[in-house]
């Protein structure tokens, strides 16, 4: 097997492609030659030591195959069945094995990579709008990070649920992408003052829930931009974690509510995996969810994929390609 392992926390140079012999599968796993792997902030997140892994160790969670072989126990998944994963440790790699019951079946006819594209990413989206703050009709929800991988979706799936999406985006190029996707509004929050911007398009209220991946560069513009009462969600760390919050801050904006949440406190059982994943693979089979691939990488490019998805400027999906 051809596999990137990393010895120490650092910068992408750490990640180094190494040759082993396969792994062997084990009672309630699945062998699986993988197809895609899917490259997301958290791999930077575990690569960097903000939150650290176990070392030496892989790299990368999310990934979509083929199943090669299946251990004892395993009754629901066989030889030649295409599976796809969100949370296996060590998926940069060309042959991986999964517990059975942390795969889900991709549907015949649905393209490898978009299935790839729809787990870790796509079920956060799904979390985010359907469980942390289940979003309805005529709500307002301002999305950071909108033509990103997550935000994308995000976008999308918050439109279709009848909310109006005020997406944040650094250039014309990506604001006019998200626009196409169901935004009501975008906004170039690098440059204007998005807590204001948002007063302007509602009327002086604030959003219902704000959904934040930057962190670090925008919680303070995040909690200012909330309607009283409104919820705050930062979900992710692209320009460094939210620094210790003083829950006083939360009083001054109007009696805020917020959260920190996972993609894996959402998937707990294999029925609410199946059901998160089942629900996007439908849309996308349907023609109701355009999920864009940013672009292919050999597994040897895995330093410069993360370079890549660092920099900002990728829109969509990133994935790495083993057989490439």
């Amino acid at each position: 097997m051809r596999a990137i392992r990393f010895e120490r926390a650092g910068g992408p140079d750490v990640l180094a492609l190494v040759e082993g012999a396969d792994p062997e599968v084990g009672p309630g796993e699945v062998l699986v030659d993988v197809e895609h792997a899917g490259v997301n902030f958290i791999d930077t997140y575990h690569r960097s030591g903000l939150y650290p892994v176990p070392l030496p160790g892989g790299i990368g969670l999310e990934g979509v195959g083929v199943v090669r072989a299946v251990g004892a126990d395993v009754v629901d998944r066989h030889p030649g069945q295409r599976v796809a994963w969100a949370d296996r440790l060590g998926s940069y790699a060309d042959v991986v094995t999964v517990p059975a019951g942390r795969t889900v079946v991709v549907p015949d006819g649905l393209d490898p990579a978009t299935a790839c594209a729809l787990m870790l990413q796509g079920m956060t989206a799904h979390y985010l709008v359907a469980s942390t703050f289940p979003l309805g009709e005529g709500q307002t929800a301002l999305v950071y990070a909108a033509a990103g991988g997550v935000g994308r979706l995000l976008v999308q799936l918050a439109a279709q649920r009848g909310a109006r999406v005020l997406a944040c985006t650094s250039t014309e190029e990506k604001a006019a992408a998200v626009r196409a996707l169901g935004a009501a509004e975008t906004i170039p929050y690098r440059d204007v003052d998005v807590a204001a911007r948002v007063r302007e398009l509602t009327d002086g209220v604030g959003a219902d829930v704000v959904y934040d991946s930057v962190g670090a560069a925008t919680w303070a513009a995040s909690l200012a931009a909330a309607r009283p009462r409104g919820t705050v969600v930062f979900y992710g760390n692209a320009s460094g974690p939210v620094p210790p919050l003083d829950l006083q801050e939360l009083a001054r904006h109007g009696s805020l509510f917020t959260t920190r949440p996972r993609l894996g406190d959402h998937v707990v059982t294999t029925e609410e995996l199946t059901w998160r994943a089942g629900v996007l693979f439908d849309l996308a089979a349907a023609g109701r969810l355009d999920v864009r691939i940013h672009g292919h990488r050999p597994l040897s490019g895995a330093a410069a994929a993360q370079t890549e998805l660092e920099s900002g400027t990728t829109s969509g999906k990133l994935l790495l390609d083993p057989a490439a």
